[in-house]
């Protein structure tokens, strides 16, 4: 079931089904929560699924010229409070995971577990964030060449041509997107400080989910901030890259319910 809520006086949607334990998706830079749609129909068997848009995504507004991390948060925070959820399981991919950091540090007692897929806690280095406003000033040009060059770079390249149909869903998603919402989220990513003190101060538990062929997140460095927390769990995948829930959409939606029953006792 869609549904939306007034967040800073902009419109904020997000799914809702199942019932039981809640567990929040929150996608990643230029998707939206339709890309949850398969891991929602598993899941919701099981517990109350919550897939939201993030602002400037989707079926949400843009909120402000930088949506910075605590913006991010805030809306899953306002979204929690409206369904009366006092604490869930957040899936973050990609973004979605710095966003589900900044929860945990913000709310910690809103949340009962991080599962970081394809994301990690670390703020931007100074190249990073160089690369992100060379991106802003990209998309000011040429948006749409940005989306069509950006979004196949994402996969394992030895195995890209496998996934043209999810590609073409990805493509479709992001180029709905406004110039704005999509700088927005350039920049509050660069400006992220990142959750490596959670990593080692939370007491709830973490599953990081890995691809070798990553371009975007190093599975080396997953691998060591999996070993941070007093409490984690680390599923590396071969011949995948930065986008598991469409290159091994089984093992991955397998391993985050497993996960799921573990933080909530089941």
């Amino acid at each position: 079931m869609e549904r939306s809520l007034q967040f800073r006086g902009k419109s904020i949607s997000y799914d809702i089904a199942g019932a039981g334990n809640p567990v929040v998706l929150l996608h990643g830079f230029i998707e939206s929560k339709a890309i949850w749609t398969k891991f929602t129909e598993v899941l919701s068997l099981d517990f109350l699924v919550i897939a939201i848009d993030l602002p400037g995504h989707g079926e949400s507004e843009v909120c402000a010229s930088v949506h910075d991390m605590s913006l991010m948060a805030d809306s899953v925070k306002a979204v929690l409070d409206e369904n009366a959820v006092t604490n869930a399981l957040i899936v973050g991919h990609s973004m979605g995971g710095y966003v589900a950091l900044e929860l945990g540090s913000s709310y910690p007692e809103r949340v009962k577990g991080i599962v970081l897929f394809h994301s990690q806690a670390a703020p931007d280095t100074d190249e990073a964030k160089r690369n992100r406003d060379r991106t802003i000033k990209i998309v000011k040009q040429n948006r749409h060449g940005f989306i069509k060059q950006f979004i196949p770079d994402l996969f394992d390249p030895s195995h890209v041509s496998e996934y043209q149909e999810g590609i073409k869903s990805l493509l479709e998603i992001a180029s709905e997107m406004s110039p704005e919402g999509i700088m927005a989220a350039i920049s509050g990513m660069r400006d992220r400080k990142g959750g490596l003190e959670l990593l080692s101060s939370a007491s709830f538990p973490f599953l990081f989910i890995a691809g070798k062929q990553d371009s975007r997140i190093p599975f080396k460095l997953v691998l060591e901030q999996a070993a941070i927390p007093e409490h984690s769990e680390a599923l590396i995948l071969a011949d995948v890259g930065h986008m598991g829930y469409i290159e091994a959409p089984a093992i991955t939606l397998q391993a985050v319910r497993h996960f799921a029953q573990r933080c909530f006792g089941g």
